[in-house]
């Protein structure tokens, strides 16, 4: 079993399923905080699934994109824990 054949018949279907439960948690949060994590956690998911396809195409063109991705995932998930942080401060 070539790694291509690993990652395509293991892996993929793996994270198909973490998406449908991060996709659940994400719809179901009771908290806003729950759904920031869980968006989160998509982001850095689909990060992963863009890397492994970069993998099976033999592209590295894909992984600039994951960077960019991730990088925003980042951003985002700081700047919403510095306004929790400031909203809790004010209370």
């Amino acid at each position: 079993m070539s790694v291509e054949d690993y990652i395509g018949y293991v892996v993929m279907p793996i994270i198909c399923l973490a998406i449908l439960f991060i996709m659940y948690r994400f719809i179901k949060g009771p908290q806003v905080v729950d759904r920031v994590v869980a968006l989160d956690l998509l982001i850095t998911t689909g990060v992963g699934f863009i890397t492994l396809f970069s993998i099976v195409v033999n592209n590295s063109v894909f992984l600039d994109d994951a960077m960019i991705l991730a990088l925003i995932a980042f951003l985002s998930t700081a700047a919403f824990s510095y306004y929790i942080f400031k909203r809790k401060r004010n209370d």
